[in-house]
């Protein structure tokens, strides 16, 4: 039975003292938990960084200066073997703050705001030595008062974590359990790489449960029942896309009943009949995302999705920060 408690237990210390830290100890932080080769891929606008001192400038140092004090909540913390055999720790939450000093240009609040994120790690000789680090940005755009994109299909909330509330996998799991988690994910993957992400009702309900919960990202939104996710998610995200190529997943894991995955890109295609209000474009495109599950018996009941929306957005010669501080003068 795999056994990653001492991964775990090194991300979890890592996270109390990057929180501990003041923003000018953000770098030793980093540099004692990581490799001396570390890589980093986040959303746009952080994408692809080296070494652990670019990665605590660009990303961490200015984030824990917008949100004072800056707390991390987590909802899901897994760790996993990948198909590839290497070793990842993965959590997902919020971190929330006093907006107190601006962000990327988005005018600080000075109130409680949060920032959805969800983080792979990958472990090797007791180090971080790769991240992948999604957040949702526009969220945060949103909370603040700012509506950069189109009306949404979806519902806008700030998505909630488990409903059974048993997502911290802090101490070992059944390893039959989280093999029973990877083949349904495996499954309904395939199903939906078979049917061109498009399945039927037919197909779904055969890996999800009737009444389970998709949530989305801001601009896009989350949604409740099989029903509503083919009306409010699907059935946009297949009229408005075209010529969808699944390009298979950077890390692919399970632990206990839930799992997570994640590609760069996950996605390529090409625009389709005006998918948040863009129009229709021949050129290739990626799109990077999250997939989070919660398993429950023999299907599969809540979905986390995060999509990095504005690199999208930005092949599509549409930069939503750079816009959004031209208005706003930032």
């Amino acid at each position: 039975m795999p056994n990653y408690q001492d991964s775990k237990a090194l991300v979890l210390n890592f996270y109390e003292e990057l929180e501990a830290a003041s923003t000018d100890h953000i770098g030793n932080v980093l540099n004692q938990y990581t490799s001396s080769d570390y890589q980093f891929r986040g959303v746009h606008p952080f994408n692809e960084i080296t070494g652990a001192d670019a990665v605590a400038d660009t990303l961490w140092k200015p984030l824990s200066r917008a949100f004072t004090p800056m707390m991390r909540r987590l909802d899901i913390f897994m760790a996993g073997t990948n198909g590839d055999g290497t070793e990842w720790v993965t959590s997902m939450g919020k971190f929330m703050g006093l907006f107190d000093n601006d962000w990327l240009g988005i005018p600080s609040t000075g109130k409680i705001t949060f920032l959805p994120y969800v983080e792979f790690n990958r472990i090797s000789d007791g180090k971080i030595c790769e991240s992948a680090f999604f957040c949702d940005i526009i969220s945060i755009m949103k909370q603040v008062g700012l509506n950069p994109l189109p009306m949404q299909t979806g519902a806008e909330i700030i998505n909630p974590g488990p409903r059974t509330h048993d997502g911290l996998l802090f101490d070992v799991q059944d390893d039959a359990e989280s093999v029973k988690t990877q083949e349904l994910v495996n499954r309904m993957c395939a199903d939906l790489v078979s049917d061109g992400l498009e399945s039927s009702s037919k197909t779904l309900t055969e890996t999800w449960h009737e009444d389970m919960i998709w949530f989305g990202p801001s601009g896009i939104g989350a949604t409740y029942t099989l029903e509503r996710y083919q009306v409010q998610h699907q059935g946009p995200f297949g009229a408005g896309l075209a010529n969808i190529v699944f390009n298979g997943h950077d890390c692919n894991i399970a632990e206990g009943n839930y799992a997570g995955w994640f590609g760069w890109p996950s996605l390529t295609m090409n625009p389709g009949s005006g998918f948040m209000g863009l129009p229709a474009s021949d050129r290739k495109i990626d799109m990077r995302l999250v997939d989070m599950y919660r398993r429950s018996g023999d299907k599969l009941a809540e979905n986390w999705v995060f999509i990095d929306l504005l690199y999208w957005m930005m092949q599509q010669d549409v930069d939503v920060l750079e816009r959004s501080r031209q208005i706003l003068r930032r």
